[in-house]
Formats: structure tokens, sequence, C-alpha cells
């Protein structure tokens, strides 16, 4: 399954988690809501049957239990009335109390929308409690639709905010490989067209030396080619001797080092073996130890040490460089960041990107001290 199918199969899965998310904080808060109502129904009918029996009482009974359930309802708003029309009102806003055609308005759509508790006072004549629900309950009712609202603002917002930087860090990712290969041909290519422009100007350089030369060049292109070819498919791994690997890689890294930067072995456990691929590894080699000399400004020491850690392989690689702070050991992995002026901050999200995902190591900075070295470390699985 490739990257796109997977995205697209992980974005179907959050989109059906969301809604039953949406769904589940909907179906909880309905049920709070029927609860809460019937609450509410349950406290209005024992208010009515406290102001049914103050009404039939006697003046010689004690109706101070009837009188503290009528005055503990202080938030559902009640009308009592008779056939002619209401008799009295609690808990009404304000705002409608004032107006006198807004309250009737008001007691009107409550009567059209309810059943009434009827209490029967005598007889012949009944009163009626009409109420409606608490202003909590109206919250409660709605408010699930706010939560929902707001997080679906946020997905959406979040949605096009992480599209944007993925577009961004995309867009910086193939500028820069496309810099980088413009970087990588650019050296052979050179070399190329000064060695055709040499031997036309003078046919006597046309020998086996120089075409030797070239055809370093050509096997470099070809190399460069193959790199990238692989950067989008899975290369091959095979088992090779991880020192003499190293060797191979400085050997030519060397050639092309300024003669104020050595490179120097130490600590290299023999016959360490790991599945890798060798374009790609010297690859891996050949960024860092261009970015620890850019560190130290061509001129320093780079000292490899490669051996082994029970299962792994560690491979140091440290220059005696200007270091960085332990706020940058994360940030110099990601694309798009550099400390150069002319850089584009691909090298090591590419180094990355070959030893996590193609080689499934590790790569980091292990230590860095300012103005003193910086250390890479690589980890390799034990062939």
């Amino acid at each position: 399954m490739n990257s796109y199918t997977t995205k697209k199969y992980l974005k179907i899965v959050l989109l059906l988690l969301a809604i039953a998310i949406g769904l589940f904080s909907l179906y909880y808060s309905n049920r709070m809501v029927v609860k809460l109502s019937l609450e509410e129904r349950k406290k209005i009918s024992q208010w009515a049957k406290a102001q049914e029996f103050i009404s039939t009482s006697g003046p010689e009974q004690d109706l101070t239990f009837y009188n503290d359930i009528i005055e503990s309802n202080s938030t559902i708003p009640v009308f009592l009335a008779d056939k002619s029309g209401y008799i009295s009102y609690r808990n009404i806003d304000t705002s409608i109390v004032k107006s006198k055609k807004k309250l009737q308005a008001y007691f009107e759509e409550l009567k059209s929308e309810m059943q009434p508790i009827e209490m029967k006072i005598f007889d012949d004549y009944s009163q009626y409690v009409y109420y409606d629900e608490s202003s909590t309950l109206k919250q409660l009712k709605v408010y699930p639709f706010y939560q929902l609202g707001i997080v679906g603002l946020f997905v959406v917002v979040s949605y096009f905010a992480f599209s944007y930087s993925r577009r961004s860090e995309q867009n910086q990712v193939w500028v820069g490989l496309a810099k980088e290969t413009a970087h990588q041909l650019g050296t052979p290519m050179s070399s190329l067209m000064a060695w055709v422009d040499l031997i036309e100007s003078d046919r006597s350089f046309a020998t086996a030396e120089s075409f030797g030369e070239m055809r370093k060049d050509l096997d470099r292109l070809k190399m460069i080619t193959e790199r990238f070819s692989k950067i989008g498919s899975t290369p091959v791994l095979q088992a090779a001797d991880i020192g003499q690997q190293l060797h191979l890689a400085v050997e030519y890294i060397k050639t092309r080092s300024p003669e104020e930067v050595h490179y120097v072995f130490e600590d290299m456990t023999p016959g360490l073996k790991a599945n890798i691929n060798a374009p790609l590894f010297d690859w891996v080699v050949e960024n860092i130890c261009k970015n620890a000399m850019d560190a130290m400004e061509g001129r320093g020491t780079i000292t490899i040490r490669c051996r082994s850690k029970g299962e792994w392989i560690a491979i140091d690689i440290s220059d005696t460089g200007k270091g960085m702070p332990k706020s940058l050991f994360k940030r110099v992995f990601k694309p798009g960041f550099t400390t150069k002026k002319r850089g584009w901050g691909l090298g090591l999200s590419l180094v990355k990107r070959i030893i996590e995902n193609y080689h499934k190591g590790h790569i980091f900075v292990r230590e860095s001290t300012p103005n003193k070295k910086t250390t890479f470390r690589i980890t390799l699985k034990n062939a």
C-alpha cells in the first residue's frame, strides 16, 4: 500500500471516528435532556400538588412545607391559570413581564404546546399549571450543536492549516531536490565540458589518461542518477562490510575536500556487516561530511568511528566545527531548515529518510559542544 492510499484510508478512518464521536455526543446529550425534562415535570407536578393543597386547606393547617415546595422552584417558568386566563406566574423573564402583550403571547404559546397539569380546587372549579423548560434545559439541548460546530470548525481550520503546511513543506522539498540535483550534476558535468573544450582546442590532450578522467565523471553521473532514482522507490539492500564502505565513501569525499580538512578513522571494529544500499549509504556519509566541512569552514578534522552495540552497529561522524544548541538537534533534519546563507535545507532531511525509511535504522545528533565539535550517530541492524 503506497503513501497516497494510506493517507486516503487514514482520512476515512478519522472522518468515521469524528462522526462516531459526534453521534455519541448527541446521543448522550439527548439522554441527559430527557432525564432533566422528566425531573422538571416531576418537580412541577409536586409544585402543582402543593398549590392545590394550599388552595383547599383550612386556616388551621400548617402550610410551611408546601410553601417551601412552591418557593423552591426558582428556575422553571410557570403559569397558574384557570379557564378564563392566567392567574399568576413565576420565573418569567423580565423582558417578557414588562410587556402585557408579550406575556399573554407567551402564555398562549405554552397553552398550545403542552398538556397542563390540572388542580381540582372545587367540584366545579379547576386551575391549571402551564410551564416551560428551564434555561438550563434549553441550553443543554443546543449545547451539543454548538460544541459540534466549534469542533467541526476547528477540524476544518486544522485540516486547511495542515494541508497548507504540507504543501509548503512539499514545495520546499521539491525546490531543494531540484537544487540538490543541479548541485550534484554540476561538478561532473563541468569537468566533462572542460575536458571536451580542452580536447577540441588541442587534440594532443586526447590521451588515455584524459579519457579515464572523463570515464570517472560519467560513472559519477551514473551514480547520481541511481541515487535520485531510488528516492521514490524501495532500494535493494545487500549485506556489506560497513567499515570498508565507510572507507570507500570517505576516499571519494577526501579528493573533493579542502587540504585543511583531515579525515581520521578510529575505534573501527572490523567485520561489521549490515544490509545497505551502497550508493544511498555513500550519499548519507557524503552529506554529513559536507555539513561538517561547512561547520568547520573548510578547516578541521572529521573523525569516523564504527563499533558494535549489541545487535546494532553504531557509526559516529564527528567534526571540530562550531557546534549547535540542543534546540536544533531535531530541527536540523526538517525539510527547509538550514543555517547556511546559500543552503536549501534538504541534505539532512534526505539523510534521515534514507537511513530511517529505507535502511530501518536511526540517525540523530548524539552530542554537540559550541565551538568545539558535533557528533552525528547512525545506527544500523547487524546483518
